[in-house]
């Protein structure tokens, strides 16, 4: 980074260095690997590559050799980021294939190993052997044999555990949410995609709405162009086939923090830098209400640092309480009750009841009831909200309902 043209963020943190840049430290597969994450993935493959390692070393041949190298260069790659347990994987199944191979070869020769004994001629001749020499081989095979029998229990667990985390933990999408009910009911949360899949989904979608993405496809023009977070941004143009503003591909910094400084900013500041990016309409995600976590608030203050580190104007103590705290609640500063992303999230929210026996706009995923129940919006209007508001859309208003916008819009790129 600076010297090298080529070593980008990613790369100059897998090589020990700490980068300071918020977008790398603010991605969850940017975090170092704790040591569950090893244990969750490879199971009992964990235990055989140590077995592995030791029987490569008796036999080093260049093959093996490779091997090691691959395994020691992969587990320090995938203890610094813990996406690149990828990496690690499949060095880690040759290394305990081999480790497992030599150790079956091994037991299964003290299994078949025969009584007779080679008289050097090329011939062999039966010796009786010493009742000493008989328990001792007992004793061998029966070791053998509760090896074996133990290692094929554990590869059959092993199998139980891959198909479990494959079906469960791998291959649960972020599109489609499920929760279970108090009665042990399935609920599904699809407020993101909102595919209608048959005529009469089409029919109630008419009476009502359809979800986020299919409303955007069906009620929005076609060349218009959304502004959210970057990580929804590849959803919004695949599902929904409108342009973003910024989408997880996108490298330029300065991008993304001017994104996240309209996000961090009131509306009479964000809205001229709004339409200075030409925006049509703005999106968050909100869990407040059915109780997810991984919405636009819990991601928000990740948004303060990374348009913070472009514009000195947000800085995150701002929006943190007194004590250094990181709430809604009323004790909320002013910075944050009035950025868009409060106003956005939280708009008629505040007459909402979330659970029985709390005040309205009680937010479930903070368990705080929020500060501001009265949000009013200037330059912003609501398009479209979810079934279980998770999906919040909103619509920029006309910039000639406004006095003196040219001045605001050229005071705010001038800032920029």
């Amino acid at each position: 980074m600076g010297q090298v043209p080529f070593l980008t963020g990613r790369l100059y943190s897998l090589l020990a260095g700490t980068s300071n840049l918020a977008i790398i430290k603010s991605v969850s597969e940017h975090q170092p690997s704790p040591w569950t994450t090893f244990f969750f993935d490879l199971h009992c493959v964990v235990f055989l590559v140590p077995v592995g390692l030791y029987f490569c070393f008796v036999n080093l041949t260049d093959a093996n050799l490779f091997v090691v190298l691959y395994v020691l260069f992969a587990s320090y790659f995938a203890s610094i980021m813990v996406r690149l347990i990828l990496v690690l994987t499949p060095a880690c199944c040759v290394m305990g294939a081999i480790g497992i191979s030599v150790t079956f070869q091994t037991f299964m020769g003290m299994l078949t190993s025969n009584d007779e004994e080679s008289s050097g001629e090329g011939e062999t001749k039966p010796r009786k052997k010493t009742s000493r020499e008989k328990a001792a081989n007992f004793g061998n095979r029966a070791v053998a044999s509760l090896v074996i029998v133990g290692f094929l229990i554990l590869f059959v667990f092993y199998v139980i555990h891959c198909n479990w985390v494959t079906s469960t933990a791998y291959s649960s999408p972020s599109i489609v949410l499920q929760a279970s009910g108090h009665d042990g009911e399935r609920i599904i949360f699809d407020d993101f995609r909102g595919w209608l899949l048959s005529i009469y989904e089409l029919f109630i979608s008419c009476l009502f709405c359809a979800e986020a993405y299919m409303w955007l496809q069906k009620n929005t023009a076609i060349d218009a162009k959304i502004m959210s977070w970057w990580d929804y941004g590849y959803q919004i143009t695949g599902m929904g086939n409108r342009t973003v503003i910024v989408d997880n591909n996108t490298r330029n910094n300065t991008h993304i923090a001017t994104v996240g400084l309209c996000m961090a900013s009131s509306e009479e500041r964000a809205y001229p830098v709004m339409r200075m990016l030409d925006v049509d309409y703005a999106l968050v995600v909100f869990g407040g209400r059915i109780g997810y976590s991984s919405d636009d608030i819990n991601k928000f203050l990740w948004m303060v640092r990374i348009s913070g580190g472009v514009f000195p104007e947000v800085v995150e103590s701002d929006y943190l309480t007194p004590q250094g705290h990181y709430t809604v609640d009323r004790s909320a500063p002013p910075r944050m009750v009035n950025s868009i992303m409060y106003k956005m999230c939280y708009y008629r929210f505040g007459q909402l009841q979330t659970v029985w026996g709390r005040p309205t706009g009680f937010d479930r995923v903070r368990n705080v009831e929020i500060s501001d129940k009265h949000v009013q919006l200037k330059y912003l209007e609501e398009a479209f909200t979810s079934e279980h508001w998770m999906v919040r859309i909103y619509r920029l208003k006309k910039p000639e309902t406004h006095p003196n916008f040219e001045d605001k819009l050229a005071r705010a790129a001038k800032s920029l």
